[in-house]
């Protein structure tokens, strides 16, 4: 199925004052400040987002009287940079985006179908449950005809065992911990009424802030008291992993310093740590490279839809099926750092699968 439209929700901030309920907006100081980061000056950022300068300094004068603080240091020849408040408020902002991108965008695609039912089409979306990835992101930019709900790889499993849904997604890490964690998946997977869709192999492993700084070689760094980390939610694939690295190198996880502190997507963990509110967290690289962190490689996963066997033939499937294996989204998958999409849309039972 084709979509005609695509729904997109995303955060905004408001600044109200008393006696202003309705406030204002604040999203095109926040690019502005965005620009100005990323050229380093002014004149550039007004540039890039298609601004006069006038207007440029106008919106940041504004703002600043606003907050009651500055915004930018100008240094002669030496171009503009954010100040620390800014930096602030810029970080805050990437940190919003990236908590709550998967429950917008589960909410954008519950609604797309709700309009979508009202509109003459020939099938009903297949349902996908998964818990938030790149490639997963990607495959619903490329209008896959699915309807999404984020979920951790045991609510999708479970919901595929009770039929509320046709793929779950879930990842594996390859190597000593495949059997802990498949173990856990096999309650709701059967190997005659199951079979898998390949859609990825990743990276998986630490990030820290660029240039290391606070030295962090591996999992026995994280028992240490000046080492902050920040985890993923509680029923996560990901935090399962932590707790198993960490049994295997003897450490409680009382050790460590924000274990029970959580975020609920790899970008959230990114960006957590990007903007210094911790030292190291796990997750994909991809999320690492796109905010300028360093990565610590430490497992490969992989990724993989769940279906039942009976349906493998219906059409909707088989369009499916064609999207993973088209030209334009192995395309998509080779460009994410840290995947490897060889095997993308490749079908296995879980016997091929886990032998």
């Amino acid at each position: 199925m084709t979509y005609n439209f695509r729904i997109g929700l995303r955060p905004q901030w408001y600044l109200a004052s008393e006696g202003d309920k309705a406030g204002t907006s604040l999203h095109d100081v926040l690019a502005l400040l965005a620009a100005i980061e990323a050229e380093g000056h002014i004149a550039g950022a007004c540039k890039s987002g298609g601004l006069s300068y006038r207007h440029g300094w106008g919106l940041l004068r504004r703002f600043e009287a606003s907050f009651g603080t500055a915004l930018v240091q100008t240094r002669r020849r030496q171009g503009s940079e954010l100040t620390p408040f800014a930096q602030r408020l810029l970080w805050a902002n990437r940190r919003i985006e990236a908590r709550l991108a998967p429950t917008l965008e589960s909410l954008a695609s519950e609604l797309q179908e709700e309009l979508q039912r009202l509109l003459p089409q020939e099938r009903p979306a297949l349902r996908l449950q998964a818990s938030h990835g790149f490639a997963v992101e990607a495959l619903m930019q490329r209008g896959a005809g699915v309807e999404l709900r984020y979920r951790n790889a045991a609510e999708a499993l479970a919901s595929l065992a009770r039929g509320d849904c046709d793929l779950a997604g879930f990842q594996l890490p390859q190597g000593e911990f495949e059997r802990d964690i498949l173990a856990h998946y096999a309650q709701w997977l059967d190997r005659e009424a199951h079979m898998l869709i390949q859609l990825a192999v990743r990276n998986t492993g630490f990030f820290v802030m660029a240039g290391n700084p606070k030295g962090i070689r591996g999992v026995a760094d994280l028992a240490r008291p000046d080492v902050r980390f920040v985890n993923r939610q509680m029923g996560s694939s990901t935090r399962y992993l932590v707790h198993l690295l960490l049994q295997r190198s003897g450490i409680d996880v009382g050790q460590v310093q924000g274990f029970q502190t959580n975020e609920f997507t790899h970008m959230a963990i990114a960006a957590h740590i990007a903007s210094g509110m911790a030292d190291v967290g796990m997750g994909v690289e991809t999320a690492a490279r796109r905010f300028g962190l360093d990565f610590i490689p430490l497992v490969q996963e992989r990724y993989f839809f769940a279906l039942r066997r009976a349906e493998l033939a219906q059409p909707a499937m088989q369009d499916f099926l064609r999207t993973l294996r088209s030209p334009a989204y192995l395309g998509d998958i080779g460009a994410l750092p840290g995947y490897d999409a060889r095997d993308c849309g490749r079908l296995m039972s879980l016997a091929e699968a886990f032998p």
